[in-house]
């Protein structure tokens, strides 16, 4: 990704594998980044985030569970699609009707539409999502969601090293063996 690039790891470590965001952020932190390239892990603070994209950047990348039907542990990259707003001012994000159910309380198409409010970009808008297992009660990560960790980490470098092509409408879903068409 050129330029500047926000990765906002998101989610919960009290509700199982929601808190997939937040150990994609710790394996990040022993990265080397490119220059311009934050990351940083919201966990559940979503107005930290939404304060966060007002500085303006060129690329986010959310990092978080999306539960979207598939096999536990299935690592997706995403590119939510932008859609008029219904009063037909801008243009808006629509993450939660592409991929992801957000328990945390501040949905991630809130933020970056808060983002718009207070005057700045969050530029392109890229997912990487783990299909999870239970976002029920309890600490820790299932095991298939554990080993994704790693895969979803490479894809986020692999995002912030290159500049990809856009993703189709919905995204397509990649797994260790490489990118797969989602039925």
């Amino acid at each position: 990704m050129p330029g500047r690039t926000l990765v906002a790891c998101l989610g919960n470590i009290f509700l199982g594998d929601d808190g997939f965001g937040v150990e994609v952020a710790r394996r990040l932190a022993r990265e080397d980044l490119p220059e311009g390239t934050r990351v940083t892990d919201y966990g559940i603070r979503g107005m930290h985030l939404a304060y966060d994209l007002a500085e303006g950047w060129d690329a986010t990348i959310l990092v978080d569970a999306a539960p979207r039907g598939g096999k536990p542990g299935t690592v997706y990259v995403i590119e939510p699609e932008r859609e008029q707003p219904a009063d037909g001012g801008g243009t808006s994000l629509s993450l939660t009707e592409s991929m992801l159910f957000d328990p945390h309380g501040m949905q991630p198409d809130v933020m970056l539409g808060m983002t718009g409010m207070l005057g700045a970009e969050a530029g392109r808008v890229l997912v990487v999502g783990c299909e999870p297992v239970s976002m029920e009660e309890g600490i820790g990560l299932s095991e298939p969601v554990a080993a994704a960790v790693e895969e979803a980490a490479r894809m986020v470098m692999d995002l912030v090293r290159d500049a990809p092509g856009p993703a189709p409408p919905g995204g397509k879903p990649v797994n260790s063996g490489g990118f797969a068409t989602k039925e």
